[in-house]
């Protein structure tokens, strides 16, 4: 019988995280600071309006982008919130979660053999779309003593005539760390001077604690480059929905749109919805929940201060990146150690990339009382390994 897969797929190694989750499941007792899903309940205007409308039959297909309705407030929120206007018609596209529309970009937009300039550490998806898609990974590593930012001098060793496109992981998942003004100004320039174009995944747009978020898509001349994709899984508490968005130029999304069609028809009707309602009337709910995990941020880097874990202060998303590289350990060894014998699971930083070693993924979408409980674990931890040392 002949091989029935091909050796992109095979080639292709698991989720670093689900890996690690999968032995973590099978103990009792453990407390989790792993998973990137928030603890808090979809808001309850939100579900209410998924319940309404599957009474009301809503059950039929949207339109292949999405219902129009969305799409509209979707382009008024972006407005609103990034200061970029797009045509909810030809610009905007309603997706199964970011994922999607991640994969569905660069699926459109590569040529066998392109490349990705892919900063890492960060969401474990975009290293294996972009092999999917034909493109060449081209990892671009980010520095702790940057505190995990993009800088230009990161990216100019790295790029190529084959470089096409960049992808803007901010705010970050697994560091937490965020690109001001500023800080995107100069990477606009760069991208203008290599004729490159973006792919801004800003899923954690709404999860920024230092002022607000900034789109790299509302720098002069880059509207027409980038690709900003977002959804309401994470400010919005709707993991399980699988609701994102992207818009982008015309050019670029009605190729989307066409392979989003054939792929998946359209996304689910109930939480096209509800979402709807979230855009409209929930703003209050996602500046609730911010405050709680700013809260949460606040506590573990006191605490960490206090027990002599080294870890750079980020201001985005609800994860920590703090390092422990001065115990002698690999993150896999310091997280599966941690695990077997303080029931505390977190991600080794190596699940991101390779230059997460030395790290780890701490999530703070969990509540005081569990981030109270498994710090105690984490201290006991550490003072067992110092007294090793010693």
């Amino acid at each position: 019988m002949r091989n029935p897969l091909s050796k992109k797929i095979t080639g292709i190694a698991p989720s670093g995280i689900r890996k690690f989750f999968d032995v973590a499941n099978e103990m009792e007792g453990v407390i989790s600071l792993g998973v990137g899903e928030p603890d808090f309940d979809t808001p309850w205007r939100i579900r209410e309006e998924g319940i309404f409308s599957l009474e009301r039959g809503r059950t039929f297909y949207t339109s292949n982008a999405g219902l129009m309705e969305l799409r509209t407030e979707i382009c008024r929120y972006l407005e609103r919130k990034i200061h970029v206007s797009y045509s909810p018609k030809t610009e905007t596209m309603v997706t199964v979660g970011g994922s999607e529309a991640i994969d569905v970009a660069l699926r459109c937009m590569l040529e066998p053999g392109e490349e990705v300039l892919i900063p890492q550490p960060s969401y474990v998806s975009y290293l294996p779309c972009t092999v999917m898609a034909d493109g060449v990974p081209v990892i671009v590593e980010l520095k702790n003593e940057n505190e995990f930012k993009l800088t230009v001098e990161d990216l100019e060793s790295k790029v190529t005539e084959k470089s096409k496109i960049l992808i803007m992981p901010f705010p970050n998942n697994p560091t937490g760390s965020i690109m001001t003004k500023e800080d995107l100004e100069p990477i606009a320039e760069f991208v203008l001077e290599h004729d490159l174009y973006v792919i801004s995944d800003e899923i954690y747009s709404e999860l920024s604690y230092k002022g607000d978020h900034v789109s790299i898509a509302s720098l002069p001349g880059m509207r027409d480059r980038t690709i900003v994709i977002n959804g309401f899984s994470k400010g919005f508490a709707m993991t399980g929905w699988r609701l994102g968005y992207c818009c982008g130029p015309e050019l670029i999304l009605t190729q989307m749109i066409k392979l989003h069609q054939y792929a998946i028809m359209c996304a689910p009707t109930n939480s096209q919805y509800a979402a709807l309602e979230g855009l409209r009337n929930c703003e209050e709910d996602v500046q609730e929940m911010r405050n709680a995990y700013n809260q949460r941020r606040r506590f573990l880097m006191h605490e960490f201060k206090r027990m002599g874990l080294d870890c750079f202060e980020p201001f985005g998303a609800f994860y920590v990146f703090p390092s422990i590289k001065k115990f002698g350990m690999t993150s896999d060894e310091f997280a599966t150690k941690l695990l077997m014998e303080e029931k505390v699971a977190v991600v080794p930083g190596t699940a991101f990339g390779d230059c997460g070693e030395g790290f780890l993924r701490i999530s703070y979408a969990y509540s005081l009382e569990d981030l109270k409980a498994a710090l105690e674990r984490l201290e006991r931890f550490i003072q067992k390994l110092n007294v090793t040392e010693q």
